[in-house]
């Protein structure tokens, strides 16, 4: 493994400039609207988004149309379908291989068109399941994965290899960045196809107005670590701004909490005064997933908002667009 060193600086590290073009694939979802917001307070101006409807990232043909038409320096892969172990349970083969159509186009379009930089985004669900706490990222590949979300992890595996292959084979500077359980502004709050954080403050929220008993999946008793999307925007920002020395970062806080002790912080927040009750014939995923994030902590980027604060405020804005919420259709 590669000690800890600062970001390199070099005639590459100028290419980014506030009037690069950089696209943003996803730039309406969680992270990439995060991604998006954060390079513009920064004075970013040529920001370029395409909504699923104006662009088909499973068309390889309209891909590359896209990239030849806008031709951007920089493109951030935000865009990637995503949903909780149920929808993961459920829907095996889309998770797998609209994940793998998706980024592949974007990849491969981006190295044949010449694209200086590229950052990848994925999922600590990549790891093994069993892998040591917190993980590192050279546990990659070392063990089997979860059961229930291993479709989407083969797929954004199978990305972080082929930017690494790029970069190795190429010299190019495509990155890897792998953040821990995310949530935020325009998270999807669909209770089918949510992750926990999410699912469990529109649970609460539902059943504030009756205090009716909330019924929550599995034990309570795995470690969960909760990263807010603003932060994970700063590390993508990070990534933009300098040419990092490997090719895979985890983003994460450093700190994790049980299952249980997230509901009681959420019921809390939410005002609810129900009973908790658990469902213990239900899955509960890896028992903890703790990420190291020293190495990209280490050139310079660290997590600024605490959970409670940014679950706070998560509720916040929940609040003021539970009307139209996003759902996710499989």
């Amino acid at each position: 493994m590669t000690n800890h060193q600062s970001p390199v600086t070099s005639n590459e590290q100028r290419i980014t400039t506030h009037e690069s073009r950089i696209y943003i694939a996803g730039h309406r979802g969680m992270v990439g609207s995060a991604v998006w917001r954060a390079l513009e307070a920064k004075g970013y101006t040529n920001l370029i988004g395409k909504t699923s409807s104006e662009l088909d990232l499973r068309n390889q043909e309209a891909v590359a149309e896209f990239f030849k038409l806008e031709q951007p320096d920089i493109v951030i892969n935000a865009a990637a379908k995503v949903g909780g172990i149920l929808a993961n349970n459920e829907y095996p083969y889309p998770f797998l291989m609209e994940n793998l159509q998706i980024q592949n186009n974007l990849i491969d379009t981006a190295h044949g068109m010449g694209v200086s930089k590229f950052v990848f985004l994925g999922s600590s669900c990549i790891y093994p399941k069993f892998a040591p706490q917190p993980i590192k990222e050279e546990y990659l590949l070392t063990d089997s994965l979860e059961p229930t979300n291993e479709w989407y992890a083969i797929a954004k595996i199978a990305g972080v290899k082929a930017c690494e292959a790029i970069r190795k084979q190429f010299g190019k500077d495509f990155v890897s960045l792998m953040p821990t359980n995310l949530y935020g502004p325009f998270d999807n709050f669909d209770l089918k196809s949510s992750h926990v954080l999410p699912a469990m403050l529109r649970k609460f929220h539902e059943a504030k107005a009756t205090n009716a008993p909330v019924e929550l999946w599995g034990s309570g008793t795995p470690m969960r670590e909760f990263l807010h999307v603003d932060d994970m925007a700063q590390a993508v920002v990070f990534a933009v701004e300098h040419v990092l020395p490997e090719h895979l970062y985890n983003v994460g806080t450093g700190t994790d909490v049980t299952i249980k002790a997230l509901a009681e912080t959420i019921q809390d927040i939410v005002g609810h005064k129900g009973e908790l009750l658990w469902d213990s014939t239900k899955p509960d995923g890896t028992p903890r997933k703790l990420m190291d994030s020293s190495k990209l902590e280490t050139l310079g980027w660290k997590s600024t908002v605490g959970l409670k604060d940014g679950i706070a405020k998560t509720y916040q804005w929940f609040l003021a667009n539970c009307n139209h919420l996003k759902e996710v259709k499989n």
